[in-house]
């Protein structure tokens, strides 16, 4: 991973360059306070950095400082007192865009208390209620729960619904509490007093990625309708590169077939260790030295061309899926029978 922006940057890659700017002292203090599957993500990509841009360093470790400047401000005084020293010392779009980063790990987000509760009793609070208050709960629910709920509503409501999802932005406090007053449940001591933000297709395609098959055929085919493009970017994320180990491996011979040799190999380059056992255990013995043998001679290879690559792949998966030439296990009922 080398890259001359931070546009673009993930959590995780932002954490592992802190790390490395940080020294190997310091962040081997860090790791003290992480689990397994922490460490492991970001040795992951600690790994794949090859060289740090000096603007990207300075830029994340800016970002770091102003973030635990925020929690000490929020322990000091409360969410109102950070967002106004902030406010102060940084303009009030990157006070807010602070305090939003800080909202899931203080646990402040609002409907806490329906992200503990079974769905089916948050659907008999919501189902009557229109579109774009139930679209507003799901975006805060855990996206299990909100697959759950999203199922059993009418089909004439559900599509409705993922769309105002998909094109939610940034919600007032005011409109919240209105919501909240309505499902009767009250969170003012952990609400916070400024536009928290959900929502966005990533919301609805974690959503659509655990209903039923029916549900997403029923959702996708009525939005390919109303708004084709926002239809097409929900489908290009429905499905992404690393989920080819949730396939079976029928399908994943299937796909081995269909995809070029030269997308796969860049693909793998820098796939997981089980993205890559998924892929080689259903190849020849002798096609797996091949591959091997031909990544190793390809050197250092662009992100861009490995990403567009998994691209073509994903593509050629839905396409074959959508074809029923493979199947991809979902929520809801597609258990797959041997």
């Amino acid at each position: 991973m080398a890259r001359s922006s931070q546009q673009g940057l993930t959590g995780r890659q932002k954490a592992a360059i802190l790390l490395i700017s940080l020294g190997p002292e310091v962040s081997a203090q860090v790791f003290k306070h992480l689990n397994e599957e922490e460490i492991e993500q970001l040795t992951m990509e600690i790994a794949n950095v090859r060289k740090v841009d000096a603007a990207d360093k300075d830029m994340i470790i800016s970002e770091f400082y102003q973030i635990c400047l925020a929690q000490e401000y929020i322990s000091q005084g409360g969410i109102a007192y950070a967002k106004d020293i902030l406010e102060k010392a940084l303009g009030s779009q990157k006070a807010i865009d602070i305090i939003n980063k800080l909202t899931m790990t203080l646990q402040v987000r609002p409907f806490d208390f329906a992200r503990k509760a079974d769905p089916t009793q948050i659907l008999n609070f919501i189902q009557n209620e229109n579109s774009q208050t139930i679209a507003l709960v799901l975006a805060y629910l855990q996206p299990d729960q909100s697959s759950i709920i999203l199922s059993s509503l009418p089909q004439e409501k559900q599509a409705e619904v993922a769309k105002k999802i998909a094109l939610m932005d940034s919600t007032s406090p005011e409109v919240i509490s209105q919501v909240e007053r309505v499902l009767e449940q009250k969170l003012s001591s952990t609400v916070t007093q400024d536009y928290t933000s959900a929502g966005g297709i990533s919301a609805i395609v974690q959503i659509l990625n655990g209903v039923d098959r029916g549900t997403e055929r029923t959702i996708l085919d009525s939005l390919e309708i109303q708004d084709p493009e926002l239809a097409e970017e929900i489908k290009k994320r429905m499905f992404v590169f690393e989920d080819i180990v949730n396939i079976d491996n029928r399908s994943i011979q299937r796909i081995i077939r269909d995809v070029e040799n030269a997308d796969l190999q860049l693909a793998l380059k820098v796939a997981s260790e089980e993205v890559r056992d998924a892929i080689f255990r259903n190849m020849s013995k002798r096609m797996v030295e091949t591959f091997k043998e031909d990544m190793e001679f390809m050197g250092p290879v662009r992100l861009r061309d490995v990403e567009e690559a998994q691209t073509r792949i994903v593509a050629t998966i839905r396409r074959l899926e959508e074809a029923g030439e493979i199947i991809i296990a979902r929520g809801g009922g597609d258990d797959i029978i041997v």
